[in-house]
C-alpha cells in the first residue's frame, strides 16, 4: 500500500494512456474539469466499495522441504546400497545398506541412544520400539509399554529375520534410526563400495513442502507468524501460504552476495500441489500495509482537477457529476477516497477496458 504522494505520476499516466475518449471528454486543455461539472456519460463505470486496502511487497524465496537433518550410521562395514535422491522412505524402509544389512527407519522423537534388550531398564525408548513393531505387524501378543520383555525380544527376532538382520532379539543404532515420520532423501554422502566406520551417511527432509525465505533484516516487519501470503511458483501458478516460523537470529550475508543480514522465514503450503522441484525459485508477496473499512475506487477512476487535486465522476442514472476527493492509501489497483456525499455502492466513471 502506498500513500497519495506516490500516486500522482501513476494517475497522470492513467489519464493520458488509459482514459481514451472518456479522458478527452472529461478534461480541459487548460487544466481539467471543475467540481460539479457534468458531461457525457463515461464509457464504463465501477462501484465505490467499502473495504480493507492491502498492499504487499515481493521477496524472493525457494520451494523446498521442511525439517532438513543429517542421518548418521554408528556401525562399520562396506556400503552396499544407497537410496536415490528424492526417494521417500516410510516406516520399516531401508535408509541404506551396509554389508547388505539395512539401516531401518522407525518413527519416534527419541534417538536410539542405547542397545535395547531384555537387560535394559524400563524407558520410553522401549515403548517407542514396541509401538513400531506393532505398527509393522510384529508381536501380536506384545504389550506396548516401557518394559522390554521376552515377548518384545521375540517380536524383534521375527522382524530381524524378515529384514535380513542377525536374529539377536536386541536392537541398536546400527539397525534402526528413529525419526519423526516419513523422510525424503535430499542428499547421499555415503558411496556404494566405500568402507565406513560411523559418520553421516544421508541428508533427509520431511515430506511437507515449504517456502523458505532469507528475509533482509530491514524488512523483518513484513514477516508476522500466522500471516497469509501469496506465492508465485515456477510457471506462473499462484498458491496461498501461511508464515509458520520467523527466525530470531540474524545470519550475516557475505560481501560477495551483497552483505547485510537476513532472518529465516518458513512458509507452509498445506496440501496444495506444488510439483516436485526442490530449491526452485519463487516470488512471495507479503502484506506490507493495511487500512481498514475505507471507501475505495479503481485508481483509473481518478481525474486531475483544474485547480489541483483529484476528483471522480459520479454516475447517477443518466446524469454525471464531478466530485472532488482526497486520496489516501492505495493497493491492489484501488485507492482510498473521501469526498462530499460519496458512499459505497455509487457508480463512478472509468476508462473502457
Amino acid at each position: 500500500m502506498r500513500r497519495k504522494g506516490a500516486l500522482f505520476a501513476g494517475v497522470a499516466a492513467v489519464a493520458v494512456i488509459g482514459g481514451g475518449t472518456w479522458a478527452a471528454v472529461n478534461s480541459d486543455r487548460q487544466g481539467g474539469p471543475e467540481p460539479g461539472a457534468t458531461a457525457a456519460p463515461p464509457p464504463a463505470t465501477a462501484e465505490i466499495t467499502r473495504t480493507d486496502l492491502v498492499d504487499s511487497e515481493s521477496v524472493s524465496g525457494k520451494l523446498t522441504y521442511a525439517e532438513e537433518r543429517k542421518v548418521s550410521y554408528t556401525g562399520s562395514g562396506t556400503v552396499t546400497a544407497v537410496p536415490a535422491e528424492g526417494k521417500v522412505i516410510k516406516r520399516g524402509g531401508a535408509l541404506l545398506k551396509v554389508d547388505r544389512r539395512p539401516l531401518v527407519l522407525m518413527y519416534g522423537r527419541l534417538p536410539l541412544y542405547r542397545e535395547l534388550n531384555t537387560a535394559v531398564s524400563d524407558g520410553p525408548d522401549v515403548e517407542q520400539l514396541e509401538r513400531n513393531l506393532r505398527a509393522l505387524g510384529y508381536g501380536d501378543d506384545l504389550t506396548v509399554d516401557d518394559d522390554f520383555t521376552y515377548a518384545t525380544s521375540a517380536a524383534v527376532k521375527e522382524w530381524q529375520k524378515d529384514r535380513g538382520l542377525p536374529q539377536t532379539g536386541a536392537v541398536d543404532a546400527a539397525q534402526v534410526v528413529f525419526l519423526d515420520g516419513a523422510v525424503r532423501v535430499a542428499g547421499v554422502s555415503a558411496e556404494v563400495g566405500r568402507r565406513i566406520n560411523g559418520g553421516e551417511v544421508l541428508t533427509v527432509t520431511g515430506t511437507r513442502r515449504i517456502v523458505q525465505v532469507d528475509l533482509n533484516t530491514d524488512d523483518q516487519a513484513l514477516a508476522r507468524k500466522g500471516a497469509r501470503v501469496a506465492i508465485e511458483l515456477p510457471g506462473g501458478k499462484e498458491v496461498k501460504g501461511r508464515i509458520v516460523r520467523v527466525g530470531t537470529v540474524a545470519q550475516q550475508v557475505s560481501a560477495e552476495e551483497g552483505g547485510g543480514s537476513t532472518i529465516d522465514v518458513e512458509i507452509s503450503l498445506g496440501g496444495r500441489k506444488t510439483g516436485r522441484l526442490d530449491q526452485a525459485p519463487v516470488t512471495v508477496a507479503m502484506e506490507s500495509e493495511r487500512v481498514e473499512d475505507v471507501l475505495t475506487v479503481p485508481v483509473e477512476a481518478l481525474l486531475a482537477l483544474r485547480e489541483g487535486g483529484f476528483g471522480v465522476e459520479v454516475v447517477e442514472g443518466g446524469a454525471t457529476r464531478l466530485v472532488a476527493v482526497e486520496t489516501g492509501a492505495y493497493g491492489g489497483g484501488r485507492v482510498e477516497i473521501t469526498g462530499d456525499g460519496l458512499a459505497a455502492g455509487m457508480k463512478v466513471g472509468v476508462p473502457a477496458s
